[in-house]
């Protein structure tokens, strides 16, 4: 069976020859690939159909990829996200997931990791999920990703939503920067090494300081735990 067997892809992609290279290598892994060449064509096609995953380039026409995922993140579209692209310089892959993306390929690269990369978003977005998870006054539902902390809404980035859910089904548990790199994080995918401290502080400050709360805590050389801090 092909490794993307009826799986359907956005591709988002101003150069024609890259996009002509693309759809022909993913028709033939089995995958049904719809093309766009600007943000606000990709913006169309996302609203129009059911995607499995985008596969967005971030140098576009009329915008970057970066607004075209943020307009989705913002509208309530969650399917998941890889950004395509030469940029690939630290700060870029920052703001990329920042934006909302789940992964980052620069080019050039090969077509296998390329697939790789695919088939574990397509997956990631494929598990079996549960109801809505809670810790005190802090809930989360990985259906709508909807989250609160008494009774107010925290707008999270993609990559800070399922790092904050990998936490709340671990309640209590003190979870490794490697663990979570494997949770939460593309595997065979390098990234800066102090990339989890970095998203901690992020969500920190979102889920924590606002509301004058310590539940997401460092234990010293062992990682990261999240508890009720009411006790």
């Amino acid at each position: 069976m092909p490794a993307l067997d009826a799986v359907s892809v956005l591709l988002v992609e101003d150069d024609e020859r890259m996009a002509e290279i693309l759809r022909r290598g993913l028709g033939r892994e089995g995958a049904q690939v719809t093309w766009a060449s600007t943000v606000a064509d990709g913006l169309d096609a996302a609203a129009s159909g059911a995607h499995d995953v985008l596969v967005l380039d971030v140098t576009l026409p009329d915008d970057d990829g970066f607004e075209l995922v943020r307009t989705l993140r913002g509208q309530g579209r969650w399917t998941p996200v890889l950004m395509l692209t030469a940029r690939d310089e630290l700060e870029d892959r920052v703001e990329g997931f920042e934006a909302g993306a789940d992964d980052y390929l620069g080019k050039p690269f090969q077509f296998v990791e390329l697939l790789a990369r695919l088939r574990a978003l397509v997956r990631r977005d494929r598990r079996p999920r549960d109801g809505a998870l809670a810790i005190g006054d802090l809930a989360l539902d990985p259906e709508t990703h909807v989250v609160t902390r008494a009774g107010a809404a925290i707008e999270l980035s993609a990559r800070e939503f399922d790092l904050l859910e990998v936490l709340m089904r671990h309640r209590g548990e003190v979870l490794s920067r490697w663990q979570l790199l494997e949770e939460v994080w593309p595997r065979g995918v390098r990234h800066p090494p102090n990339v989890v401290d970095v998203y901690v502080r992020y969500l920190r400050e979102k889920i924590d300081r606002p509301f004058g709360r310590e539940t997401l805590t460092t234990v010293r050389s062992r990682g990261y735990r999240l508890t009720d801090d009411r006790g």
